[in-house]
């Protein structure tokens, strides 16, 4: 059997934290190879090796046959092998052009030759049907979109081998279709894909075969078409998995967040709120369906005090806090997982601990008189590590920016939860979560509930918003068109009205029912 790549007892360590135990993974030519695990299982350390980011301390590569090193990521791209990160590697004030030949310049007499290359790239636009325009500047793209680019990137430096990580992390389910039809083309082009997701349903989709990882440990490679969803559960966690939430009705009381009227404005002054009404109270789960880019970000900026309001108010547990700073919309008793945990969730350079108190580190235990009590912060973190399985190299003294994604999320989460704010606002709380850790984050969402605490659910995951909420207020447009309830509607129905259309059939009213 000829493999395109084949990576044999990889182990890969970071002082004495073992990441990849003697790990193998091997790709035919053509195929779409799905790299499955839980979050810090070792996926993306793995494909790190891979690519050049980070030297191996035992194992052997062979890219077509051939035993290589691969010492940086140009040696990996003279291979053929290219990166699609989940974080993208794009400079947004460039343009499309600009970023795909950046390191790679073609020149004449010393002068780069833009026209040159975009042509080239336009060209491979059109094979592979990307519909990206070589002269678009990045800040003004779709995310899906810069996930083009990024194709387009390895693809103009010759790539026969494309590493995926984590591609539908940022993804609205039109763009995820659209990309899975891309990896499809790539393929039938003669690429070899090898795709790095938690999404079980994708790899069903599109993969020809799938590699697990548990722990840092190979579990084993099988046949998509010879497994199901289950079954690759049981595999990546060790245990079998429930899809489906378990929870009672629920018992709402009074109001936790009243919003009235609200307009808010972009940042280039157009309005993405308008005139919007929401009610959410305590006991219940208030889930927002919508399409990425319909308001949703900018309302939870102007809740959470992190954008200004243009009118209209925010009243929470009673208190009119309207254009209040962030610490004192906090001290109301809210606490907010946000949609962007690196911007708004984590300060990347200080330690996991240290994240842990970001809202609470002036106030006792965690410090008197000013002089921080670096033990009690210390328990603190430990306490939430432990409880939510933040797997780090080195427990709280662990930088934040050195966890995995997922376990950066957990982090945040169990921050926020063990506060006990009266409402929590939930902004895709399972984005890049694999199945066991969804299905925690879950249940600690309705444990919140019945504890009679309030819970916002903003999420672009249908079949989640239909699974946790007790009510469900479809956003478009800026404003709420509806609120339905999950057990009198479906997928296909919210579609619709996330798309603009009127609910035929018994319609649920606007408002608090």
């Amino acid at each position: 059997m000829e493999y395109v790549i084949e990576m044999l007892g990889i182990r890969k360590e970071f002082g004495g934290f073992v990441a990849n135990n003697n790990i193998t993974l091997q790709v035919k030519k053509g195929e779409i190879h799905a790299l499955l695990g839980e979050n810090g299982a070792g996926k993306s350390t793995l494909m790190n090796v891979l690519f050049g980011l980070y030297q191996p301390e035992g194992g052997e590569i062979k890219v077509k046959g051939k035993t290589v090193k691969i010492t940086d990521p140009n040696v990996a791209n003279d291979l053929g092998i290219g990166m699609v990160h989940q974080h993208f590697m794009l400079v947004d004030k460039f343009s499309v052009t600009e970023n795909i030949i950046l390191g790679a310049e073609p020149t004449k007499l010393g002068v780069v030759n833009i026209k040159k290359a975009a042509k080239e790239i336009q060209a491979l636009s059109e094979k592979y049907s990307l519909d990206v325009d070589p002269y678009a500047k990045i800040e003004d793209i779709s995310v899906g979109m810069q996930q083009r680019v990024e194709i387009l990137k390895t693809l103009y430096r010759g790539a026969d081998i494309i590493i995926f990580d984590e591609p539908t992390a940022s993804l609205t389910p039109q763009e995820i279709s659209e990309l899975m039809e891309i990896m499809k083309r790539l393929v039938e082009e003669g690429k070899s894909i090898i795709l790095i997701t938690h999404k079980l349903k994708e790899i069903m989709e599109v993969s020809d075969r799938v590699t697990i990882i548990r722990k840092g440990e190979g579990i084993g490679t099988v046949v998509t078409a010879d497994t199901n969803p289950d079954q690759l559960a049981e595999m990546m966690v060790g245990r079998q998995v429930t899809f489906k939430t378990e929870k009672g009705p629920a018992n709402p009381t009074e109001e936790a967040l009243h919003i009235e009227n609200l307009v808010v404005l972009d940042y280039r002054g157009i309005e993405k709120v308008k005139h919007l009404n929401l009610s959410v109270r305590k006991g219940e789960i208030v889930g927002i369906a919508g399409i990425d880019g319909n308001g949703q970000s900018e309302l939870i900026e102007a809740i959470t005090g992190l954008r200004k309001v243009k009118s209209g108010k925010v009243i929470m547990n009673g208190q009119d806090v309207t254009n209040k700073k962030p610490r004192k919309i906090t001290e109301t008793g809210l606490g907010h997982i946000p949609s962007d945990r690196h911007k708004h969730g984590l300060v990347l350079d200080f330690t996991i601990g240290h994240n842990m108190v970001l809202q609470t580190y002036y106030r006792e235990p965690f410090s008197k008189f000013g002089i921080m009590n670096y033990k009690e912060i210390s328990k603190k973190a430990n306490e939430i590590i432990d409880q939510y399985d933040v797997r780090t190299g080195h427990g709280e003294i662990s930088p934040a920016r050195s966890l995995s994604g997922g376990n950066q999320q957990k982090a945040i989460i169990g921050r926020e939860v063990d506060r006990n704010p009266e409402l929590l606002i939930a902004a895709l709380p399972t984005r890049g979560l694999d199945v066991g850790a969804i299905e925690f984050i879950h249940q600690k969402l309705i444990e919140q509930r019945d504890k009679g605490k309030a819970v916002l659910l903003i999420s672009f995951e249908l079949d989640e918003v239909m699974n946790v909420s007790d009510r469900i207020a479809v956003i478009h447009d800026g404003e709420i068109v509806d609120i339905v309830l999950p057990n009198e509607t479906d997928e296909q129905e919210l579609g619709l009205l996330m798309a603009g259309q009127q609910r035929t059939g018994t319609s649920v009213t606007k408002g608090d029912e």
